[in-house]
């Protein structure tokens, strides 16, 4: 059973809460343009499952076929113990990915965000290939690959309500499990608490291995990435390290370092590297969070082209088994472009309409290709038009205002 899919309802359930609470609370731990990207995210997470995770499965599932030393009973006990050796791999799993350029790389996309809310729980990576190494020794063990994804699924529901702001210490349960503060702790760029609390439904394993850290009233969590991203671009946030890492590997001289780059400490560079191309970090007591400006019509707009682009998502995987695989293909490619799309807009790129209006275009054609429900295929035409309405729109305010700011620089 999917339980991630049959729990999107509930997330976007627990979002509307929060957003509630920060009304009521006059809080200011949401921006539209981070929440779409962070939504955003995880669509493309979802997407690029579909084609990377069938190899690694399978991998799994023929270690537990030919090598599994065990045969164990279906049982409430075996359930309860593979949940928490899952949880133990996990932990492992989640170190790795931050004390590894090459793990890191695909893991950072996670943390890029400057702000810490359940959006945030679904800023998933798309480029995470080699997790599934950490999980071979549960095959090894005998556990059976549908328990896996099980277990699986549920540690990573269990992981979105951790991801807010709302909640404070909660006493004697963050003794045993990972809780929101303890959790906070993990995504801020502080150095006291870089590099702690990777635990993800249990924090014991931080407690045993000594990378637990509390909360520190005296030292007030920024979230964030020393190495900030400052883009609204979802694809460029799946890339950024990778980038980098290649950049270091073809500028460095030594063969040695060549492949340290990959395979190193996370932020090791090699000493010619670092000295002719340096990283400048963020200076935490300068910290200000990444924004550009664009109008509320903007803002709307693309909330709209998201919920579009999630709903067309969303149809994709509850139909998965009844489309070809070319047309499974051509959904990832739209839903990939329509998430770049919409990050053109949020950093006011001149060019980003003429995107969208591409994107417009695609979609309507689909539509005389793929054949749908009538009630899918009348609220997708709905949507396509009220998109189309708000697009034009937007393209004349944007052309309007750029006529004025170039007239008033003419005259002065």
């Amino acid at each position: 059973m999917n339980y991630i899919l049959y729990a999107v309802p509930f997330f976007f359930l627990l979002i509307g809460v929060e957003l509630l609470l920060e009304k009521v609370r006059q809080t200011h731990y949401y921006r539209i343009n981070d929440a779409i990207v962070s939504l955003s995210a995880g669509v493309l997470s979802r997407m690029l499952d579909i084609v990377k995770a069938m190899v690694p499965f399978t991998i799994y599932v023929v270690i537990y076929e030919n090598y599994a030393l065990l045969t164990l009973p279906d049982t409430f006990i075996i359930w309860l113990s593979v949940f928490v050796l899952y949880d133990f791999c996990y932990y492992w799993n989640h170190r790795f990915g931050h004390e590894i350029s090459m793990l890191w790389a695909a893991h950072v996309v996670h943390h890029s965000s400057e702000e810490y809310n359940l959006t945030t729980a679904l800023r998933q990576s798309s480029s995470s290939f080699l997790s599934w190494v950490f999980y071979l020794p549960l095959a090894i063990l005998g556990v059976e690959p549908l328990l896996l994804i099980s277990v699986g699924a549920l540690n990573l529901i269990y992981q979105f309500w951790v991801h807010t702001r709302h909640v404070p210490k909660l006493g004697w349960f963050e003794l045993i499990f990972v809780s929101p503060s303890n959790h906070r702790v993990h995504h801020a760029q502080n150095a006291v608490y870089i590099d702690k609390n990777y635990g993800g439904v249990f924090i014991l394993w931080d407690r045993l291995f000594g990378t637990f850290q509390e909360e520190l009233a005296t030292d007030p969590v920024i979230f964030g990435i020393r190495g900030s991203l400052k883009s609204w671009n979802p694809l460029y946030a799946n890339v950024q390290v990778y980038a980098q890492l290649c950049r270091d590997s073809w500028h460095t001289k030594k063969l040695s370092d060549k492949c340290r780059v990959w395979f190193g400490r996370t932020g090791w560079r090699p000493a010619d590297v670092s000295q002719a191309f340096p990283i400048v970090k963020t200076d935490l007591k300068q910290f200000q969070k990444f924004d550009i400006s664009i109008s509320l019509l903007s803002k709307i707009y693309c909330l709209v082209q998201h919920s579009l682009t999630t709903c067309i998502g969303l149809l994709l995987l509850l139909n998965i088994n009844s489309l070809a695989t070319y047309q499974q293909i051509g959904i990832v490619f739209w839903v990939l472009f329509a998430s770049f799309s919409v990050g053109m807009i949020l950093e006011n790129r001149a060019w980003a309409p003429w995107l969208e209006w591409l994107k417009h275009l695609s979609l309507l054609s689909a539509l005389f290709v793929y054949v749908l429900p009538f009630w899918i295929m009348l609220g997708l035409i709905f949507s396509l038009l009220t998109s189309v309405i708000m697009l034009a729109w937007l393209q004349f305010t944007y052309t309007r205002t750029q006529h004025v700011m170039s007239t008033e620089a003419q005259m002065q």
